[in-house]
Parts: structure tokens; C-alpha cells; sequence
């Protein structure tokens, strides 16, 4: 029965590509928190969004970790690291050094701390000849898991975010379905009951052609391709003047998906 709940990392944990009806993204993070309340009596149950969109590990150590480890819930959940791996030239063997440093340290306060690895990126155009990185950096966070008790939520292994419809049109953050079969998933993990299968399977889509294919890539290469890329040529982060979400309430939360399904 968990208490009191601490999520931190980038804009995965945030909730990027999942917007509520202010704007503001909701998320998996989110919506796990609410399945975690809902096992609890009302009143009960304290959560604490500290994630921020385009933060490193150094930054997300800095920031968020000493945060979570004040506030010494019952159960962190954390996701950082991937913002590194992408980056050309970094060295997934270290950056997994610094991520068991801040496990150890998470381990040390929190009750339980769930990591989670990086997306199998096989069909994402920017990101899929860094897939063997990817994995050498997930095989690096299982074994760290292993040696602190962690529960893994191995994004790799869930297949049905391979389908398109689970990423937003920006290819490289989840679509609020694809938030809410990672939350299941992240259910499971603890050993709860959900109410749906996160593996369960999406329906049929019509075949599409070359033309629309090539159309769909010049539009997403135009509107978030290029300013991707010039972000990280000026040095630039998407999280710059965000502020983490903080404490929520998990009632407010199920409003807010409720307004927007």
C-alpha cells in the first residue's frame, strides 16, 4: 500500500505529448499516480511531479534527486539518463556510472525506486541507429536494478508502443494512449491489478502509400526536425523556463483526463 509517490526525470516523466485541458501535460507518471490513490483510502495519498522536460542526468541529480530524497516517499520512479544517450559522443558505460550513483542515493531515502529503460527506437528515423546504444545503456539499468532491489519498467519489451498511434506527431514523445499503456505497464510492474492490458492490441489501420508516408516525413522533418536540431546547435533546452509540476492531486488529475477523453 503506497503511501506517497516521487516522480522524476525529463519530458517522458513530465508527460510531454499528453496535454490536459490547460495545456499543461498530464502523463504516465500521472496517471500511475492515480491508480496507485485509488488503492488507497481518500485523502490518503501524497504525489510529487518533479520532472522537467530536456534535463540531463547531471541536471535531473542536481535538481530533482535531493527533492525526492527529502521528501522520502514510499516509492520514487526514476527515468533520466536518455536526453544523454542521444547526445553524439557520449559514452553510455559512464553516463550508467553517474545514473547508480543516483539510484544509491535514491535507494537510501525512498522506499522502493522503480527505474525504467529506454524505448526499443528501431522505428523512429532520428533515433534508430542509436538503438544498439540504447540498449547497452538499458542492459547497464537492469544491472543497477538488480543490485538495489529496483522494479524495472522496461519500456524496451512493450511492444505496443512500436504502433505509431502511441507517439505524438513530434515521433519522439508519447500520445496520451501511449502515456496510459506505459502507466498500466508501471502497474503491473507493482504487482497491481489494472484495468486494461497494456499489450492489448490497437485496431486495424488502412494501409497507407508512399506518397502519404513521404509526405507525413517532410512535414514532421519541417516542424519539429529542424527546431530539434537547431535547439541543440544554439545550446538550447526545451526545459529551460519550465517548472516542474510539483505536488498534484491525484482527483485533480482524473478531472483532467476526464476533460480531455
Amino acid at each position: 500500500m503506497i503511501g506517497s509517490y516521487v516522480a522524476v526525470g525529463d519530458s517522458f516523466t513530465e508527460g510531454v505529448g499528453d496535454p490536459g485541458p490547460d495545456g499543461a501535460f498530464v502523463g504516465w507518471a500521472d496517471r500511475f499516480a492515480v491508480l496507485l490513490a485509488d488503492r488507497r483510502p481518500e485523502g490518503d495519498f501524497q504525489y510529487t511531479n518533479l520532472a522537467v522536460r530536456g534535463k540531463l542526468l547531471d541536471q535531473i541529480v542536481a535538481d530533482q534527486v535531493p527533492q525526492a530524497v527529502d521528501l522520502a516517499p514510499d516509492l520514487v520512479s526514476f527515468c533520466a539518463g536518455g536526453n544523454d544517450i542521444i547526445r553524439p559522443g557520449t559514452d553510455p558505460d559512464e553516463v550508467a556510472e553517474r545514473f547508480e550513483r543516483a539510484v544509491a542515493r535514491l535507494a537510501a531515502a525512498a522506499g522502493t525506486v522503480m527505474v525504467t529503460t529506454g524505448f526499443d527506437t528501431r522505428g523512429v528515423p532520428v533515433l534508430k541507429h542509436l538503438r544498439g546504444k540504447i540498449a547497452t545503456y538499458n542492459g547497464h539499468v537492469r544491472a543497477i536494478a538488480d543490485r538495489y532491489g529496483c522494479p524495472v519498467l522496461d519500456l524496451w519489451s512493450l511492444k505496443s508502443v512500436q504502433d505509431r498511434r502511441a507517439w505524438d506527431s513530434d515521433r519522439l514523445h508519447l500520445s496520451p494512449e501511449g502515456h496510459t499503456r506505459v502507466a498500466l505497464r508501471a502497474g503491473q510492474v507493482l504487482g497491481l491489478d489494472v484495468p486494461a492490458d497494456p499489450e492489448q492490441p490497437w485496431p486495424p489501420l488502412p494501409p497507407r502509400g508512399t506518397l502519404e508516408v513521404r509526405r507525413d516525413d517532410v512535414h514532421w522533418a519541417r516542424e519539429f526536425l529542424v527546431p530539434w536540431i537547431g535547439r541543440r546547435l544554439r545550446g538550447e533546452s526545451s526545459g529551460d523556463h519550465v517548472t516542474a509540476k510539483g505536488m498534484l492531486s491525484p482527483d485533480d488529475i482524473k478531472m483532467r483526463i476526464a476533460s480531455v477523453a
